[in-house]
């Protein structure tokens, strides 16, 4: 069989085309909400995201107010900044552009970031509701591939469903929302033994372990839902995901490609965890 593709960019277009209808109807209400984008250093592929981040709002309508720090910037002055923007009327959600220089503690940031501003999701009080099922702000990337799988009409209840990779950034959360949509879910990293035969069990594999095509194709099981998470450069221009894409391809019902595939829709899920920051606060 030949698989269908999960075009990550059509469904990105669709979910932004709702949140700058939203933001629009919050902006008649008097509120425009507003993100803050803080990039310490000149790391280029940070830069790159930021523009990026930059752009998605304009295009839906979402104040943007970007901080570029020196790469010399100090602990203690970040921490300044994030207590500003935690008190700043202006600004709904927050987000501080990893990774951070050395001298900088990620985890101490992290957590200065008002739990009710953290449009990243990273917070251990966001963590932990989303542990419980009683999420107030999910992680971008995890979240867009919830929304991915649910577009494309694929029901995880009783399902059986393989993360290979358990960063707290993309494989813990995702494998903790796929558990509240009733799925039976197994986790799966460098320890594991037999990967292949895990990866054979399921009705819809995620794969975020960031090793180019770690995961071949003929470990696949026919019919199964792919979401490839991995973005790896390969040479000068190839970019390819973590799972051997054309002979997946053969045996999946459906796969995302890379890229064009989940990338899209982390900074879409960005942009709507920032308009729901505002709308709470508009209610407020």
């Amino acid at each position: 069989m030949a698989a269908t593709i999960i075009d990550g960019k059509a469904i990105a277009a669709k979910i932004r085309g709702e949140i700058a209808r939203d933001t629009a109807a919050l902006k008649e209400k008097g509120v425009t909400p507003g993100l803050a984008v803080v990039l310490v250093g000149e790391d280029p592929a940070s830069k790159v995201y930021v523009s990026m981040k930059e752009k998605a709002c304009a295009d839906v309508g979402i104040f943007s107010d970007e901080y570029k720090l020196p790469a010399t910037t100090s602990e203690a002055e970040l921490l300044k900044l994030i207590d500003k923007l935690n008190n700043d009327p202006k600004i709904h959600g927050i987000l501080v552009q990893l990774p951070l220089p050395k001298q900088i503690n990620t985890e101490k940031v992290l957590e200065a970031i008002s739990p009710l501003k953290d449009a990243d999701g990273f917070h251990p009080y966001n963590v932990g509701r989303l542990v419980i099922g009683k999420p107030l702000f999910q992680p971008c990337t995890p979240y867009g591939v919830m929304v991915m799988l649910k577009e494309t009409g694929v029901d995880l209840s009783g399902k059986e469903v393989v993360v290979v990779g358990r960063s707290n950034i993309v494989g813990k959360p995702v494998a903790f929302m796929c558990l509240q949509q009733n799925a039976t879910v197994t986790l799966c990293h460098s320890r594991t033994r037999d990967l292949a035969a895990k990866v054979a069990q399921a009705d819809v594999l995620i794969a975020a372990v960031g090793v180019p095509e770690m995961i071949k194709g003929a470990w696949i099981k026919e019919g199964a839902v792919v979401i490839d998470v991995g973005v790896n450069r390969v040479g000068e221009k190839k970019l390819v995901g973590d799972v051997e894409y054309a002979a997946a391809a053969e045996r999946a019902s459906a796969i995302t490609p890379v890229p064009g595939g989940v990338g899209p829709m982390t900074i879409t899920m960005l942009l709507y965890n920032t308009l729901e920051a505002a709308k709470r606060s508009a209610e407020k």
